[in-house]
């Protein structure tokens, strides 16, 4: 062969090698476990989309949403697993249950969580010792918090009534923490289980109890019920306290909880590092570190309320 031929022979070649590198780039499959769509989802998958997981190119998501019935997790995270998925994120502590459940072998991305240990998902933060690592919100430690919130919202508060999902291992971990805080602020709770399904029966007797105000558990399936929720509060003109954001964006008075976007943007990068052959063994189950405080003063006006200014100051978002 002439050195020319070889030359135009050797730079066609090269020329055809991106394209033929993307031809056999590697389709990850992405199982993704969740209440409803929502923006800390949005924000995974922008952020993967920044480390360059494109969808339907390079990545493809499988969407399970309970939608408010959680009894559907185990077999949405089955299906997951028998497709086979490459692996699974979840939101919320029955998701991550069923794929520990339904999985040994493929990672787990726990996109937020309210305490992975007590429920026994994984047995240490430090050393997850399984297919099983991700993101806790701390949320049990922050009721505490949010009693105290209330507190300074509600300077005569005596009695408050919670709402809660009694289905959810994690509350009876969460009342036990809480107590002892009620009863040295010389405050009655009340307990009001949601677990039935009958969300306006539950927040009726609630409202009968009469308490000066009110704490919504941090649970998904009441978050999806979060509009019926703040305006049932709002209506009765009962001071409320939240633990997400999206409360705020149907009213909620006070919100204050992690910031669940800034989780799952960090869950995203938990999923590249296992993607590329990182194992969830080896990577330790983190905990939030970006909290928020929002104050709705428009909301607390319409009950008749005003905040503190010492309050006001402390937030990090007010709503006028």
């Amino acid at each position: 062969m002439k050195r020319r031929e070889f030359i135009t022979l050797l730079g066609g070649a090269a020329a055809g090698w991106p394209l033929a590198t993307h031809a056999q780039q590697r389709l990850h499959v992405v199982g993704i476990l969740a209440p409803q769509w929502a923006v800390p989802l949005e924000r995974f998958e922008r952020q993967l989309r920044n480390y360059g997981y494109m969808d339907g190119q390079n990545v493809r998501f499988l969407r399970r949403f309970a939608e408010g019935h959680e009894d559907r997790y185990p077999a949405m995270a089955a299906e997951l697993v028998a497709l086979p998925v490459d692996l699974i994120v979840t939101w919320g502590t029955t998701a991550a249950l069923a794929a520990k459940q339904a999985t040994n072998s493929i990672p787990v991305v726990m996109g937020a969580i309210a305490d992975p240990v007590s429920v026994g998902i994984v047995p240490n933060l430090a050393h997850p010792n399984a297919n099983i690592t991700g993101f806790a919100t701390q949320n049990v430690d922050l009721d505490v918090k949010r009693l105290e919130l209330l507190k300074d919202l509600v300077p005569h508060l005596s009695r408050v009534g919670m709402l809660v999902n009694g289905a959810n291992p994690v509350s009876a971990s969460s009342l036990r923490v809480l107590r002892p805080t009620a009863d040295r602020l010389h405050i009655e709770l009340d307990i009001f289980d949601a677990s039935s399904g009958e969300i306006e029966s539950t927040l009726q007797r609630l409202k009968n109890a009469q308490p000066d105000g009110v704490l919504v558990a941090p649970d998904l399936l009441l978050l999806t019920q979060r509009g019926r929720i703040a305006d049932f509060f709002a209506n009765n003109k009962l001071p409320a306290v939240y633990p997400f954001r999206e409360y705020a964006e149907v009213g909620g008075l006070l919100i204050h909880g992690a910031n669940l976007g800034i989780l799952f943007e960090r869950a995203a990068d938990y999923v590249d590092r296992i993607l590329k052959g990182a194992k969830p063994a080896d990577l330790p189950v983190q905990l939030a570190t970006e909290f928020e405080l929002i104050i709705n003063v428009k909301a607390a006006a319409g009950i008749g309320l005003v905040v503190p200014p010492t309050l006001i100051s402390r937030a990090d978002e007010v709503i006028e």
